[in-house]
């Protein structure tokens, strides 16, 4: 009988759609697992094909790819190396399986398919694939070991079946999204499992940005007393080989890393810092480029990149026009110097007068007003769309949360760029990210030290300068009013009267409920941005363009 067994959990950065980098990835990874002296090696979630892969996985010859690549990796296995456990989609008597592959000795000892297929929030897994049957343990190595996918851990049964079945520990894959308060629901959900089932687990989770997604990793091991002998980093790609010893109360993992989680305001600009490093890397782009405004907003985006690509791939812009006032000028300069990113000026007075003296005949006898003012905006963007084309780097929006959900923020306009690092950001966070910052070196960051963000910056009242003496609060309540009425209608789905219970005027919380159902088409055609709460726009939050409703409370 098997008395020990050495278990590498693969904590990897796959790229969707990557199917033979994925799996170098994974030979490299066995690689080092091997020489480690690993039994096993497992891999997240659907790891060959990178998680997730929407309607990607749908395709024929994607789907033959998948399963050709895991018949390959299987016959590498024939060197007596680890044992693989990895995640493919498969496709048996005419159905797409979510499913998990155990290789060892050249061959696909057997498959497991995902059982419960998620449906909420940003999965819909339902879509593509079809649920599995409850699966039983795999024997590897003299060891049998249950292996629930994901969202099967998520419920009892699944892993009640795999303890009825013999299961002596449980190895689980995941595509486990991060959003703030996520670390801490993974585990009191593994303990619910452990205090139901007597056995160990083990949570291999995915790391890297896809998308608006964003994985932290952060995975880790539980023993079957809830001890805690295995907590690997979030935000950094690792192959761990864990130690496992029979006893006569089951198998109990050695303590060994115990690495700290990063919470708050670190985890919030590191999960940031990740999303947009792959978005950019992996779409290949050779940088970005981004309008400098001498505003909070634009200020942490430049640091946000300068972190994620390094101050060399930041190309920064400013546009002043007649309403820029000269602290916005200087501050702007002086926040490229101190992120060392190349800084560049572009007057927009030519261009905003080419387009008013093209509008003049029709706009006789109208009085000015914000068309004149989004004029300002919209030339901005073309230029900076432009400096995009031309030299080939993404350009970058720079919308926090709050004005994504009033629409204080020009369509085709401000609003133009390929990437939103601050989407899911509302403004009060903004200032607290900035703040962080300027008093942290964020750890796998690639920005300056000290301060990066200048401190007027960051306490100068916002404005968006577009007409003399413009400040953000002429048109919107102060910021920490707006974010917490934002935070329960959008987050919270919360009826105004509840709002207005909190303390709030009830004809304010009308108008800006009002601000945020008429904004929804600008929101549908932004640019796609990190997930950072459980109710980013896009994903998580799908409202109808055309809706008549209104809370009638």
């Amino acid at each position: 009988m098997t008395q020990k067994l050495r278990i590498a959990l693969a904590q990897l950065n796959p790229i969707v759609g990557d199917i033979k980098g994925n799996m170098a990835k994974a030979v490299e990874a066995r690689r080092v697992a091997a020489l480690d002296g690993a039994d096993i090696i497992i891999f997240s979630e659907l790891f060959l094909t990178g998680y997730p892969p929407e309607d990607l996985v749908l395709k024929p010859a994607f789907q033959r790819a998948a399963m050709a690549a895991t018949a390959e990796l299987a016959s590498l296995t024939a060197d007596s190396g680890p044992a693989i456990l990895i995640g493919t989609p498969w496709m048996e008597d005419g159905k797409l399986y979510n499913s998990v592959a155990y290789l060892d000795a050249g061959e696909i000892k057997g498959l497991r398919h995902k059982v419960h297929l998620p449906n909420y929030g940003v999965f819909d897994e339902p879509r593509v694939f079809q649920p599995g049957l409850m699966p039983g343990p795999f024997n590897i190595r003299g060891v049998r070991v249950g292996v629930p996918i994901c969202e099967d851990i998520w419920y009892p049964d699944v892993v009640e079946c795999l303890e009825e079945s013999g299961a002596e520990l449980l190895l689980v894959p995941n595509g486990s999204p991060f959003d703030i308060t996520k670390h801490e629901a993974r585990q009191q959900l593994a303990i619910s499992r452990i205090n139901e089932s007597g056995l160990p687990l083990a949570y291999v989770n995915q790391m890297g940005g896809q998308d608006e997604l964003v994985f932290d990793g952060a995975s880790f091991v539980l023993n079957a007393d809830l001890s805690l002998p295995v907590q690997m980093p979030a935000w950094e790609e690792q192959v761990l080989v864990t130690d496992w010893s029979r006893t006569d109360d089951g198998w109990v993992c050695a303590t060994s890393l115990r690495a700290p989680i990063e919470e708050g305001l670190e985890a919030t600009y590191l999960a940031i810092v990740q999303g947009l490093r792959d978005y950019v890397t992996k779409n290949r782009f050779p940088g970005v480029v981004l309008g400098l405004s001498g505003g909070i907003d634009s200020a942490l985006v430049a640091a946000l990149a300068a972190d994620a690509l390094g101050p060399d791939k930041v190309h920064c812009i400013m546009l002043p026009y007649r309403y820029t006032s000269d602290i916005s000028v200087t501050d702007a300069a002086a926040c490229a110097r101190a992120l060392g990113v190349r800084y560049d000026t572009v007057p927009i007075e030519e261009p905003v007068g080419g387009f008013l003296s093209a509008l003049g005949p029709m706009f006789e006898g109208t009085q000015s007003d914000t068309t004149e003012e989004n004029l300002q905006s919209r030339s901005r963007g073309v230029i900076l769309m432009a400096i995009s084309n031309k030299f080939g780097s993404m350009l970058l929006t720079t919308g926090n949360k709050s004005e994504v959900s009033a629409g204080y923020a020009t369509i085709y306009g401000d609003m133009n760029g390929g990437f939103n690092p601050i989407k899911d950001v509302f403004k009060v966070k903004v200032f607290e990210l900035s703040a962080w910052r300027n008093s942290h070196q964020p750890k796998g960051c690639l920005g300056a030290g000290g301060v990066v963000i200048p401190e007027r910056i960051i306490t100068r009242p916002p404005s968006a300068e577009l007409k003399p003496d413009q400040k953000d609060e002429d048109s919107l309540p102060p910021y920490p009013v707006l974010d917490d009425i934002l935070e329960c209608l959008v987050e919270k789905e919360m009826a105004v009267r509840d709002v207005v219970a909190r303390g709030h005027d009830y004809d304010l919380v009308k108008r800006i409920e009002h601000l945020v159902y008429v904004s929804e088409y600008k929101r549908r055609q932004a640019a796609p941005g990190v997930k950072l709460t459980s109710r980013n726009f896009g994903r998580d939050r799908r409202y109808p363009i055309v809706n008549g409703w209104r809370d009638a409370d």
